[in-house]
């Protein structure tokens, strides 16, 4: 439980950091997202639970 708090604290620490250092970015961003196609959307999601779960198993294997 405590390796599910400290990503889910690192995620907070990053969506912070984009919204500090950049939110002029993070508003054209989410004004693009409607436009994009869901199958695109979902690959993005796919490819980046693959990385994710990929990192976790580098660095904890």
């Amino acid at each position: 439980m405590a390796d599910f708090l400290t990503g889910f604290a690192f995620f907070l620490v990053i969506e912070g950091l984009v919204y500090a250092l950049a939110p002029s970015s993070l508003k054209r961003m989410a004004a693009l997202l409607p436009t994009l196609p869901e199958a695109q959307l979902r690959l993005f999601g796919l490819v980046s639970i693959a990385l994710g779960v990929g990192l976790v198993w580098l660095i904890r294997g």
